[in-house]
């Protein structure tokens, strides 16, 4: 509602707008976990495991850098948890299958320095349920101040971006197969990206898949385009959306044998539009891995796709985005912005009051009710945080259990 009066009134933002309201191609990638950006990424979620599962009341930031053969932990943990930083890096690289003789980054020759330090006790009060000088509110409030959005939308099962989920659903198969060790000469770095054309808004057919999977030196490139598009782009992407126009890019280097932290630096947060919705809905900027959920960088945006994901499946609108913006120490969201791109079946604003009655965004609500203080993380590090099926324990912001409250407060039986 607002954000289409934006478009129509900014002659820049106008090229943009014309090609989302006609028909377009959208695409979206994904990662697997040997590359080295997810690799850091789970590192950082392991360690903030590792601390909430001794101590629920840890506060982690932790940021990890790789390269070649050294890993970097660095970073602020506050925590009553006794833990072996070296052996939990080791054992994360050894989960994500860098094991090979040849492998420069190996889990068992790896460097590792550690940076880390206890939290700032000027953030720490800001966070803390209790009374501070300068502070407005005795309450617990924001770990810091940021924007926050969640997204939903009825292209997919997973009420996700097609692109996106199409994407991830590629490289968590492609993940399957290399470890099952059917397939000896896959190597875990990896990236899928698949690219959908759009019929007045609705996803009709994929155009374009691109694959590119590091692999050992004995494997020639025509071997690997065959597998993978016969043993994976086929069987996992829907026939009805390939057609004999769409285009299969499978390693278009034609060779992808130095990969992972050895072929490039990796860092945490790095990855944060693949964590998310591909582009499709937008990103306040704040990364999620390492950070306990005091970190509103983390747990709004959960709960914002908790809203968005929710409201849609109400069946109240098509395609919603939420926005929440907080100050760091407040308790409560200076903001609130809610768009259902003209989606919405019954008026905006009953949808707008049942939101504000249904839910509570306040930072220590949301850390309650989706039951954040438990070491759930290292569980969706990879392949996106959003869009898991099954409404999984560990991803509770998936979960569709206000669908009657929403409907009822928007005046639907």
């Amino acid at each position: 509602m607002i954000y289409q009066y934006l478009f129509l009134h900014d002659r820049q933002l106008m090229p943009y707008f014309t090609l989302m309201k006609g028909n377009f191609i959208f695409s979206s990638e994904s990662v697997g976990e040997g590359h080295p950006d997810k690799v850091c990424d789970g590192i950082s979620d392991a360690v903030l495991d590792a601390c909430l599962a001794q101590d629920p009341l840890s506060r982690v930031a932790c940021e990890t850098l790789v390269k070649s053969n050294l890993v970097v932990i660095a970073g602020e943990i506050t925590t009553r948890a006794k833990l072996d930083f070296d052996k939990l890096v080791r054992s994360t690289i050894r989960s994500i299958g860098y094991t090979h003789p040849e492998d420069v980054f190996h889990a068992d020759r790896v460097h590792i320095m550690n940076a880390l330090t206890g939290q700032s006790p000027d953030i720490a009060q800001g966070v803390d349920a209790r009374r501070a000088s300068g502070k407005k509110s005795s309450e617990q409030g924001a770990g810091d101040q940021g924007l926050m959005f969640g997204f939903a939308c009825r292209e997919t099962p997973e009420l996700m971006p097609a692109p996106v989920m199409f994407s991830h659903h590629l490289g968590r198969e492609l993940s399957r197969i290399r470890k099952s060790g059917k397939v000896p000469w896959l190597r875990p770095d990896a990236k899928t990206q698949v690219s959908v054309e759009y019929r007045q808004n609705k996803p009709v057919r994929i155009t374009a898949v691109v694959v590119s999977t590091q692999h050992s030196e004995d494997v020639s490139h025509r071997q690997i385009e065959k597998f993978i598009i016969e043993k994976l782009i086929r069987k996992v992407l829907p026939k009805k959306m390939l057609d004999r126009r769409t285009e299969f890019l499978v390693n278009p280097t034609g060779r992808f044998v130095v990969g992972g932290p050895e072929g490039d630096s990796g860092l945490t947060g790095r990855k944060i539009i693949v964590d998310t919705y591909g582009g499709a809905g937008r990103h306040g900027g704040g990364a999620f891995s390492g950070k306990d959920p005091t970190k509103v960088d983390r747990s709004a945006a959960y709960m914002g796709r908790y809203v968005a994901k929710n409201i849609v499946a109400a069946g109240l609108a098509d395609r919603v985005e939420i926005q929440f913006a907080y100050a760091i120490g407040h308790p409560h969201p200076v903001s609130v912005c809610l768009d259902t791109f003209n989606t919405e079946k019954v008026r905006f604003e009953r949808i707008e009051k049942a939101v504000h009655q249904t839910f509570d965004f306040r930072p220590a609500e949301i850390i309650r009710h989706l039951r954040l203080r438990r070491p759930i993380y290292s569980k969706t590090t990879n392949y996106g945080h959003f869009g898991h099926r099954g409404n999984p324990a560990y991803a509770p912001w998936e979960n569709t259990d206000c669908v009657r409250q929403l409907r009822r407060h928007a005046g639907l039986k």
